[in-house]
This record gives C-alpha cells, structure tokens and sequence, in this order.
C-alpha cells in the first residue's frame, strides 16, 4: 500500500544525533561520516530500516538547542543544514532533495525519500526576518516557533509564559513565513501561541510532531478545541510516538524526572541534563511503556475531532531515547497502517494520514505564496 503514495514523516532528528555523534568522538560538524548503509546500532535511522518502513518521504529536522542562543544559534542551524543536505547527496540512490509538494511526488516516484527540512525553534532565526528568508532559500521549508524555551516573541509549551502567546513581532514572524511559502509548525508551543497563530494564519498550520492532549496531557499535546480550529484552518496535526506524549503513564513519569531535574537545581528543558539523571532516575522509578494501540487511538481522535483530512505522521525518531512498544524505529510504520485497517481504516483514509494531507497543506502554503507575490 505504501509504495502507491507516499508516507511523509514530519520529524526526524537524525542529523542532530549524527551530529552528537561526531561530537562524542571529538569531531565537529563538518566531520560528520555518514554511514547510513547498513543497520546502525544507538540509531533508529538508517538505509534498510527506511525501505522496510515503506517511507515515501521524510521532513529531515535542522534543530539546535535552545541553549544557544543568537549569533551561535545561526551558525548552528546552518551548519545542521549543511549536514541534512550532505546526508541526502552522499545516498543519491535513496535520497532526492524536495523544495515543493511536486517535488515530493516526482522523488517519490523514482522510488527514492523525498528529503524535505524542518527548523526547530525559532530561537534559530535570532529575532532576524532575514535570516528566515535565507533558510527558506536554503530549502528549509518549516519553522517550529519555538523548542523547549520561550523565544522572546513567542512561548514555549515547557517554559512560563511571557508573551502571552505571540508578541507582535511574533505575529509578523507567522505572515513572513506565510509569504513566503514556509510552513509554520505549533508543535513545542504553548496553548495560548497555537491560538494566536490561528487567529493570524491565511495559510494551513502543522503540528510536525504533537498528539492527542485529550488522551495524555502532556503540555506538548493539542487540546481539542485546537484540533477543530485547525480543521477550519486546513492544516494537520502528525501524530507522533514518543511515549511521554503518547500515554498518560510516560507523561507522569516524565513530569517526576522533571521535577527530580529541578529540585538538584539543573534547567529541565535542557534535554542533555535531563537525561544526564535519567538512569539514577529510572532505577527507582522503573519507566512504563507506551504501545502502538495507543498510538493508533490518538490517530482515531485527532480523525474525530479535526477529521480525516487533518491527521498525518510525525514520529520524532532518533529524537527520543525512549520508544513506543512496536514503533521501536522507522522500520515499524507498516504495523501501524495494519492497526489502522483492523480498525476499519479504508485505503483513501490511510493515503490521507500517510501523506494525501501534508501534501495539501504545503501545495497551499505555496500557493498562498504566490498570489502573496513574493
């Protein structure tokens, strides 16, 4: 089935685990090697795995850390761009570069993953219009506004409020990135920025990487009253598969880690301290597991809310060290569309989730775009 459409992934953080890789071994980001062709131990990406997941295409993440900040964040996006886009040339065979959703199909065609790149974090941009036009000109094609910290003019999910929501230099932010073409991304945001942005948006919204706040109330979840504005927007929600975000039991094991992380005094959005006490952690409090059932009931409820036409995937691999029993890595989303059919999933709905909307919502941003005159 998905080798007649294209499943279209929202997030993989691939090129950052490349890149801590290189760092572990005292290489910067330059001297990444990429090794893709055989499976890769520590790694939930690789050559093989993505041909047995029947991936069509893949919205590669460029994040950096919210600890950087500025000029150093600049560098760092682009240097994470630098290394997306030499992973994608150094496996001509697997890889084709997508700018635009006809792109994505034509790659797609030639039986090859359609490599799209999403930023994370606006934090990236350093306050600067320009320097999110020179990413979308260097084929970034979605900006997640903000990761785990506020950015100044918009806030973070996992910080206290400050703008209340969008600032309005966050506003301008949200209508460049719309002229231009440039999806905007909600995941990582607060519930308060999701809706100024709908207030704001002329053009379809994502969530690369979010699930189901009704079913695990995680603060990177979408609440329902956001799922059906999203639907009057034309935008989708990618459902994704990291278990503190998939089932309520991770999610209050995560929030006990996070308080754990500030009671010693240690900032708990930054991700390499939190899971520096992961392990003492997870000896006394033994972490539970997500399943793929759960995560095919966030896809039912994303579908009852908002609809069909506005659910997709975005699985968030090698952007968690913990993974979802049964989607341990991409080689696993051929059980999840099994799931889906035993539940009464017909093909067409199935063609939507995979990628049928994602590929709508960036054929109207790009047509928003053009009648913006850009």
């Amino acid at each position: 089935m998905l080798g007649r459409f294209p499943l279209i992934d929202g997030h993989n953080d691939l090129p950052w685990a490349l890149r801590d890789r290189a760092r572990q071994h005292g290489h910067n980001a330059s001297q990444v090697v990429f090794d893709l062709a055989a499976p890769t131990g520590g790694l939930h990406t690789d050559l093989p795995r993505l041909a047995a997941g029947g991936i069509g295409a893949q919205f590669w993440s460029v994040y950096v850390p919210a600890s950087l900040a500025g000029d150093g964040a600049v560098t760092a996006v682009l240097e994470q761009i630098d290394l997306a886009r030499r992973m994608i040339v150094r496996y001509p065979e697997a890889f084709g570069i997508a700018l635009t959703a006809d792109d994505v199909e034509q790659v797609f065609a030639s039986g090859r993953v359609a490599s799209l790149l999403g930023a994370e974090g606006g934090h990236a941009i350093a306050g600067s219009l320009g320097v999110l036009r020179t990413l979308y000109a260097l084929g970034v094609r979605y900006l997640t506004l903000t990761h785990n910290a506020n950015v100044g003019w918009a806030d973070s999910a996992t910080d206290e409020p400050r703008a209340g929501g969008l600032t309005g230099f966050g506003q301008d932010v949200v209508r460049e990135m719309q002229r231009i073409g440039m999806l905007v991304d909600l995941s990582h945001v607060a519930i308060s920025t999701m809706h100024q942005t709908l207030d704001v948006a002329q053009a379809p919204l994502i969530f690369s990487h979010s699930s189901a706040r009704a079913l695990c109330d995680s603060p990177r979840n979408v609440p329902d009253d956001v799922l059906a504005r999203l639907a009057g927007n034309g935008g989708v929600c990618m459902v994704t598969f990291v278990p503190g975000f998939v089932s309520q039991e991770c999610a209050d094991w995560l929030a006990g880690l996070k308080a754990e992380a500030a009671r010693r005094g240690l900032d708990p959005r930054d991700l390499s301290k939190l899971f520096g006490i992961k392990p003492e952690w997870e000896r006394e409090h033994p972490l539970p597991r997500a399943t793929l059932a759960q995560v095919a009931d966030h896809i039912d409820h994303v579908r009852q809310v908002a609809g069909v036409e506005h659910v997709g995937l975005g699985g968030d691999f090698d952007g968690t060290e913990d993974v979802t029993v049964g989607l341990e890595d991409v080689s696993t989303y051929p059980a999840l569309f099994a799931e889906l059919l035993r539940r009464g999933w017909t093909e067409p709905d199935c063609a939507a989730l995979a990628g049928g909307n994602l590929l709508r919502a960036l054929r109207a941003a790009e047509a928003f775009a053009a009648g913006a005159g850009r």
